[in-house]
């Protein structure tokens, strides 16, 4: 028996219990890990609301990042032995893999052997953000070094880890913001120029910063009246990339710039680039030569004991973090 995190029906944060409950042992090229530390993700929340693309079988566990030690293998699963520290890249579903719990069983493929370097909690705040980064940015975006690229969402775990990708590549990030309450810490994070959206001209800013040359790059989970201010301020055959859509509001669709300047509009789920190994092998690559280097490292909002979930979620839709939030187990 283990203690693992599941909800009976859809709401807030206090649907979350914590039950005891049989974890199975693994089958064929599945491996059980003793889970250390817990990465939580926006999508957690929208999955235990009923606003996620996966709908919750009840009773549903939850999460998509996790990092501790192999506990157990089962049949056929090579490369890994019991007390190997390792980290999950996100499954497709959560549903079928959740990763709250004291023990959380996966398919072998999705472990990644993380540098030793990083602690747990720094570990189970890796793949979700840097492989999102790096799936819109330099799989789909083609960064390269000199680009203007504008973040929107900047102090988000995802916002950040493409402000640091972007500073790893060589271009040149334009953190956009809310206010300008996290101005600063943004510029410490590495963004190059900062934009506060609801006190500032969004285009005539993003416009400033990158002169003549434009924003090449967008990407934005926001979606909404942005659209068209971050779209007048794009280069000739820039691209936009559209990874979620947490404004309540219609996103209208910028014609006349799309048209005029060639421009490239382009939904992306890091589903995509995890169904692709080809393509996620490249990532992986990057992503460990990354953090290797010291050049990614991922900013932990703050760390809540397992006990705490409930707490962790609603500070987790308070919009007050700055990073991932993560809790230990």
């Amino acid at each position: 028996m283990a203690r693992v995190v599941r909800f009976h029906e859809l709401g807030g944060p206090e649907v979350l219990r914590i039950e005891e409950v049989h974890v199975p042992e693994p089958g064929p090229h599945e491996v059980r890990i003793r889970v250390k530390a817990l990465g939580l993700n926006r999508a957690e929340a929208l999955l235990r609301s009923g606003a996620y693309i996966e709908t919750a079988v009840f009773p549903s566990g939850l999460g998509l990042e996790a990092a501790g030690f192999v506990e157990t293998i089962g049949p056929g699963v090579q490369g890994f032995a019991p007390g190997d520290p390792v980290s999950l890249l996100p499954p497709k579903s959560m549903i079928r893999w959740p990763a709250y719990g004291e023990l959380a069983v996966f398919p072998a493929a999705l472990l990644v052997r993380h540098p030793p370097s990083l602690s747990f909690e720094e570990a189970a705040a890796v793949w979700m953000q840097y492989l999102t980064a790096y799936g819109g940015l330099v799989d789909i975006g083609g960064l390269r070094r000199g680009d203007f690229v504008a973040i929107t969402a900047a102090s988000s775990s995802v916002g950040l880890a493409a402000i640091q990708i972007a500073n790893m590549v060589g271009a040149i990030p334009v953190a956009v913001t809310r206010t300008s309450a996290k101005r600063q810490r943004l510029l410490e994070a590495g963004a190059a120029h900062v934009v506060a959206s609801i006190e500032e001209d969004l285009e005539a800013q993003l416009k400033s910063v990158s002169g003549q040359q434009g924003i090449r790059i967008v990407f934005d989970p926001v979606g909404g009246p942005i659209f068209e201010p971050l779209a007048a301020a794009m280069a000739s055959g820039g691209i936009l990339v559209e990874y979620g859509g947490l404004s309540p509001e219609k996103t209208p669709f910028p014609l006349f710039d799309v048209l005029s300047k060639s421009l490239t509009l382009r939904g992306y789920l890091v589903h995509e680039l995890l169904a692709d190994p080809e393509r996620l092998e490249l990532a992986k690559e990057f992503i460990l030569e990354g953090l290797e280097a010291g050049a990614l490292r991922p900013v932990i909002a703050r760390t809540f004991p397992f006990d705490q979930v409930v707490e962790a979620h609603r500070f987790l839709e308070s919009n007050e973090q700055f990073g991932k939030i993560v809790v230990t187990v």
